[in-house]
């Protein structure tokens, strides 16, 4: 053991002494820079940076005026909406806006009441706790939840039968911000105990090139107009693939054209991310060949689509289905799935009626 640490000594004095960095890149003290925290860097810093979303934040200044004057908490806030829409980005911006702390936890890591007793005790008065995919909490933490949103007051037992206790804990006045892609798998009275419900609908194309604007200024690079209004064309009307593609826009830029991002290296970037004119990705292909190929264009119920096209259930009703359907190339019928003829179309198989 001794010769073990003498030799993991020595190795790291040559390291010093030829000026060679002591920590290997692929030990997990030098991991890179994550998906989220790229994302984190774009993120709006207050309402102001907000870009879009106007009818959202009309309504949310009211309250938030109105409860600074009466020295209330705010209400209690449910985001529903797509992902990628701006609901965590809100949530941050809410917290800067209030200048009040901000706890952000994701649902599924809510598995014990203790879990969520040890964060409410913890919070201190007026800040914001803010859960991703609430949806995906279970039926006992969310009934934990009740009492806190209602008295913050938590109420639990120990033991059980006659040595049966129930204890409560006083905490802090807080407001829970929730988030969910799913918001009809939330209980009703779970649900009514929102005091706003915040709708994120698909940005329109300007909003998305205001967004784009800013991205590129926090990133150091210059986009052209053309080049923004070509990505916002593709980005779906989501934020986050938006600024996805602007990353990747910078790279071939960074690369081919001495850092600047015109309509042709926007054209390059979706060739190279196998987005075609339609805006098809190559999982959105495999799921309307799937359908088009269906044995006498039979409807395909969900779990047959999702083997047909290699995807899971719910990666299929909750990212890729909705952009098809909106866009109208496949439809959701009683007996299951088809592809429309501007479906066929977008892939080059004649239509019904050809």
């Amino acid at each position: 053991m001794r010769f073990r640490t003498a030799v993991v000594e020595i190795r790291t004095a040559k390291r010093q002494n030829l000026g060679m960095p002591t920590e290997s890149s692929f030990s997990p003290g030098a991991a890179a820079t994550t998906e989220s925290e790229y994302e984190r860097t774009l993120s709006p810093r207050d309402f102001s940076d907000f870009l879009g979303q106007k009818e959202l934040l009309s309504p949310l200044k009211l309250m938030i005026s109105a409860c600074q004057q009466r020295d209330e908490v705010l209400e209690h806030l449910l985001f529903t909406g797509q992902p990628g829409l701006g609901k965590t980005s809100l949530a941050l911006a809410l917290g800067n806006e209030l200048d009040r702390p901000l706890k952000i936890i994701s649902g599924p890591a809510l598995n014990r009441a203790k879990d969520l007793v040890g964060i409410l005790s913890q919070l201190t008065a007026g800040s914001i706790l803010f859960i991703d995919e609430i949806h995906r909490m279970s039926i006992e933490i969310e009934e934990y939840l009740y009492g806190a949103m209602d008295r913050f007051q938590i109420e639990w037992t120990f033991d059980s039968g006659e040595h049966a206790r129930l204890l409560k804990l006083d905490i802090q006045p807080f407001t829970l911000v929730g988030a969910t892609t799913r918001e009809a798998l939330l209980s009703p009275p779970f649900r009514s105990r929102f005091g706003h419900r915040l709708s994120f609908q698909p940005y329109d194309i300007e909003s998305i090139c205001q967004i784009l604007a800013r991205s590129a200024r926090l990133l150091n690079v210059k986009l052209d107009d053309d080049a923004a209004l070509t990505l916002a064309r593709f980005s779906r009307g989501t934020p986050r693939i938006a600024n996805r593609l602007l990353r990747r826009a910078r790279d071939l830029a960074q690369i081919d054209y001495s850092g600047t991002i015109h309509r042709l290296c926007c054209e390059r970037t979706l060739a190279m991310l196998n987005i075609d004119d339609n805006g098809l990705e190559e999982s959105d292909r495999k799921v309307l060949n799937a359908l088009a190929r269906a044995e006498g264009s039979r409807p395909l119920g969900l779990k047959n689509l999702g083997v047909a096209a290699n995807e899971t259930e719910d990666t299929l009703a909750e990212v890729i289905e909705p952009w098809l359907i909106q866009q109208g190339f496949m439809q959701r019928t009683p007996q299951g799935r088809v592809i429309t003829d501007a479906g066929k179309s977008a892939l080059g198989f004649p239509s019904a009626d050809e």
